[in-house]
């Protein structure tokens, strides 16, 4: 019966583990996703506060112009409200969150799977061989 209970223990430890591994994940798809929001939506900016016709401003990646930076040379409201290190930030941000996750969870998934035919071979010990009989 301990080695049951070891087994038990060892695989609740492991499942929670991956479900560690799993939430790390969701987290580096969220930083993943606003990091595409950062870089691929339009976006407008107030010239004042309260301002009540905001300037229109294309996405970072997908502009019309050039290149992203075009503002900075025509002095747009929109050169420097969403810049290149904000978006970068969150998405160096996701490489460990990403990485540690994938540890974390294959390590829980690999330590479930190894502990299954431990059980498979205890289980049968219990029963006499067909040849014992």
């Amino acid at each position: 019966m301990r080695a049951r209970d070891y087994d038990l223990g060892f695989r609740n430890k492991a499942r929670r583990t991956r479900a560690w591994g799993t939430g790390l994940l969701a987290a580096a798809a969220l930083l993943w996703g606003w990091c595409a929001v950062l870089l691929l939506t339009p976006y407008e900016v107030d010239r004042k506060p309260d301002d009540k016709y905001p300037v229109a401003c294309e996405p970072r990646l997908l502009t019309e112009l050039g290149t992203a930076h075009e503002g900075r040379r025509t002095a747009t409201w929109c050169a420097s409200e969403r810049d290149w290190p904000e978006a970068l930030a969150v998405l160096g941000l996701s490489v460990p969150v990403s990485i540690a996750g994938v540890a974390l969870f294959t390590l829980g998934t690999l330590s479930c799977r190894m502990s299954a035919p431990a059980e498979v071979m205890r289980e049968r010990d219990k029963y006499p061989a067909a040849s014992d009989a």
